[in-house]
């Protein structure tokens, strides 16, 4: 799938695995997001979420001055009640449909990354930003509360820390957001496509069916109590045992451990 803001490429890896790379190309706006946009970019994600061999999906955007730069402010100014409900509705579908994808999603973080870019980069599984990427939720400034996934930012960086950064909108670096657990990895951008890279090796090594159950498993830990959670967990482990994985796992391991003991 191609359109001309949302490019979706697949990578086949040396190990033959297959990663997905999806690029928000919009670089004179700063890859802001409307609503055609948001659209699309949820479409992507809709149409990868069949792919039974995809491995993996890196989300990043086009050039180095800005992963999301944030919602299309042109067509934020001309919303009325009705239609500003459909614009964030559309976003926060972008977002869902990131969230639901059935592989891990990297976020793969260079120049800004702000408001909807912020909620987009929060529903990838994990983060890799640039030691130069800018981040923040400006949206009390032009007359905004910051809403949808906005909602994750507790679960990721406390509610302190997200009440500072929404009521004031400020903005900070790189060093800071993986600070406060906000990415999980900071480089130069020179070595950011290493870190992802090094991400995607040791989900590509692992078995494919355990990751999507994991992942699986953690979204349903986001959303029940503990003991739900932990129940939820049997389930998933089970179920692990309908798949040939365990066992040929297993088997390699004591088989490379008697090797190693061989030499």
């Amino acid at each position: 799938m191609s359109e001309a803001d949302i490019r979706v490429e697949i990578r086949e890896r040396s190990s033959g695995a297959r990663v997905a790379w999806v690029t928000v190309d919009r670089q004179d706006r700063l890859n802001a997001l409307d609503t055609a946009q948001a659209r699309r970019l949820a479409a992507a994600f809709d149409g990868l979420a069949g792919d039974g061999a995809l491995k993996a999906v890196v989300l990043t955007g086009a050039g180095a001055k800005a992963f999301v730069g944030g919602a299309d402010l042109g067509e934020l100014g001309q919303l009325d009640p009705a239609s500003a409900r459909q614009f964030i509705t559309d976003l926060h579908l972008a977002c869902a449909a990131i969230r639901a994808c059935p592989v891990p999603v990297i976020g793969r973080i260079d120049g800004y990354c702000l408001g909807a870019g912020l909620e987009v980069a929060a529903s990838c599984d994990m983060r890799a930003a640039s030691d130069t990427a800018v981040f923040g939720m400006p949206e009390v400034h032009v007359g905004l509360p910051s809403v949808i996934e906005a909602a994750l930012l507790p679960g990721l960086i406390g509610w302190g820390r997200t009440r500072e950064i929404l009521l004031t909108g400020r903005t900070f670096g790189a060093d800071e957001a993986l600070a406060m657990g906000l990415v999980e990895r900071v480089a130069p951008a020179a070595a950011l496509d290493g870190a992802v890279d090094a991400w995607l090796d040791a989900i590509c090594a692992a078995a494919p069916q355990a990751v999507r159950s994991q992942k699986a498993l953690i979204g349903r830990w986001e959303e029940v109590s503990l003991q739900d959670g932990i129940l939820a967990g049997v389930d998933a482990l089970a179920a692990a045992y309908e798949t040939d994985e365990p066992r040929t796992r297993v088997a390699a391991f004591f088989e490379a451990r008697a090797a190693a003991k061989r030499r």
